[in-house]
């Protein structure tokens, strides 16, 4: 089995350095990292000191972080004080948002797409919630945790290993929490899921699946908004580009990071046709969008855990295929499977055929219905993605304002972000085993399971 070399594996290493020396400084950085990661993560999670009042800055309001604005002006405890884009109408407009909803005008960073490091310069700032373009993820986490601020960050949180590194590192250095913002883990089927889980309904969990499968093709070649940037990483990377809605869920599911870990992955792609064949069809002969694109309709990464527990994700973003996260979770004792929500459990699901059908799993939702959605159902109704992105949003401030560990913390944001170049790796290798860097250095094995919180 491969392992992936990064830069940490020669953070002690001198050049021309003999063997001996090189491994010996390799452990002793090893050591130094397990420390740091004790320092800053005990078992129960890293928690900050507690805020009466989390003020806030953006950075990118177009819609996905406009609908995370709407949802933070009715979270109680928030203030909005500062909006960065480099569409300056845009950052007016969702400004006004503040105002309407009876709050201070926030200040205006468009000079650029660099201007959020005047942003989190600010002092009165205590959080940067960041939902740019992939590119701009770790740069401005990055920037906010050395400037003394949290960061939250759209999915995903980096799409390279030694970012993902970096990000861990830096959080563990400033004791800054830097959140990915994995809204599939707050749905409420997911969240039933995890309750279910919890409290033993499928026994010992032994498989996952998990997708991100959406027709994104009129989306990568608008003109406007993902248009503008997402189409870019299908002309020469091929692989699991957006593992975490699929992962998240089932990654919360297995306790990783918290009692187990991904410990390695092979990944494959099909060929590479939907791209073409749309912009064929769709766009005029002259448009130089109209050529050949390395990603693969299809991928499929098979992930094996420390436990032994095995996890199938697929992303296809370029054929004509109704929505699906799959969202299947194998245990001892019964099975879910979503899209649509169906379920088995042995001994209980009618077995009028000799056990070969399918339950409704809304039959479970009374019993075993997530506390946070049996509370929040209301107010998040209307709220993005089915309400889910108000959870989340929801979470984040009540944890910062309690002064509690997050629901996902960094370590998370580095695992579950990690999939995709280490996919990209084996794809282009002939599905060659690549290693899944342990980025709590051990800590995996003490950290406590996620609760149900409510």
């Amino acid at each position: 089995m491969a392992n992936e070399t990064t830069r940490r594996d020669f953070l002690t290493g001198v050049a021309g350095a003999g063997l001996g020396l090189a491994l010996a400084g390799r452990a002793a950085a090893a050591g130094r990292g397990a420390r740091a990661a004790e320092a800053y993560r005990p078992a129960a999670g890293f928690a900050a000191p507690p805020l009466e009042t989390v003020r806030m800055g953006f950075v990118g309001v177009g819609l996905q972080g406009g609908s995370h604005v709407e949802n933070f002006l009715r979270i109680p405890g928030v203030e909005i004080v500062a909006v960065c884009d480099v569409d300056g109408p845009r950052a007016s407009e969702v400004g006004h948002w503040v105002v309407a909803a009876g709050r201070p005008a926030p200040d205006l960073y468009t000079r650029g797409p660099e201007d959020f490091r005047r942003l989190c310069e600010r002092p009165d700032i205590d959080l940067v919630f960041n939902a740019t373009p992939w590119r701009w993820h770790v740069p401005v986490c990055l920037e906010a945790m050395n400037t003394g601020k949290h960061a939250a960050t759209e999915v995903p949180a980096a799409y390279l290993v030694d970012d993902c590194w970096e990000l861990v590192e830096t959080a563990e250095r400033t004791r800054r929490h830097c959140v990915m913002m994995e809204n599939c883990n707050y749905g409420r089927s997911e969240m039933m899921v995890l309750n279910m889980v919890r409290r033993g309904l499928f026994g010992e969990l032994l498989h996952g699946e998990g997708a991100y499968i959406h027709d994104l093709r009129a989306v990568k070649f608008a003109n406007e908004s993902e248009g503008l940037w997402r189409l870019e990483h299908s002309v020469s990377r091929n692989g699991n580009l957006y593992p975490t809605h699929g992962l998240g869920p089932i990654a919360q599911y297995m306790d990783v990071n918290r009692g187990d870990r991904l410990d390695y992955l092979v990944s494959m792609s099909s060929n590479a046709r939907g791209l073409e064949l749309y912009a064929r069809e769709h766009l005029p002969a002259s448009d130089s969008r109209r050529r050949s694109y390395a990603l693969g309709d299809m991928n499929t990464t098979l992930i094996k855990t420390k436990l032994g527990r095995t996890i199938v994700l697929q992303h296809d973003t370029t054929t004509p295929r109704p929505y699906s996260r799959i969202n299947l979770v194998q245990g001892t004792r019964g099975c879910f499977v979503g899209y649509p929500d169906r379920i088995y459990i042995e001994g209980r699901t009618p077995t009028p055929d000799g056990g070969h059908a399918w339950e409704d799993a809304a039959a479970y939702r009374d019993e075993f219905e997530h506390p946070l959605w049996t509370k929040l159902e209301e107010d998040a109704a209307g709220a993005g993605h089915g309400g889910m992105d108000y959870l989340e949003d929801y979470r984040l401030i009540q944890s910062l304002v309690a002064g509690e560990p997050t629901d996902m913390d960094v370590y998370d944001a580095a695992t579950l972000s990690a999939v995709i170049e280490l996919s990209e790796k084996s794809v282009a290798a002939k599905a060659k085993p690549m290693d899944v860097p342990d980025f709590t250095r051990g800590r995996w094995e003490v950290n406590e399971p996620l609760g149900i919180v409510s």
